[in-house]
């Protein structure tokens, strides 16, 4: 059972680092950020954020700034 669950938190961790080299954002690490640092701002549901992202990378307002 542990070579599975090894398995399992090794995909999840190369499903996110070929996501972040090809410019997908982890909404996941998202919320994350969200419950740890700014608690008393709702966050944006997936698609605003995944909008607000390709905005921040291919230009556009708020390019580049905390999706918060």
């Amino acid at each position: 059972m542990k070579t599975v669950k090894r398995a399992a938190v090794l995909w999840q961790k190369l499903r996110e680092a070929g996501g972040l080299m090809v410019g997908v954002p982890d909404y996941e690490r998202y919320l994350a950020h969200m419950r740890e640092t700014h608690p008393e701002h709702s966050p944006l549901s997936r698609e605003a954020f995944l909008r607000n992202r390709m905005l921040a990378r291919y230009g556009g307002k708020g390019s580049g700034k905390c999706p918060c």
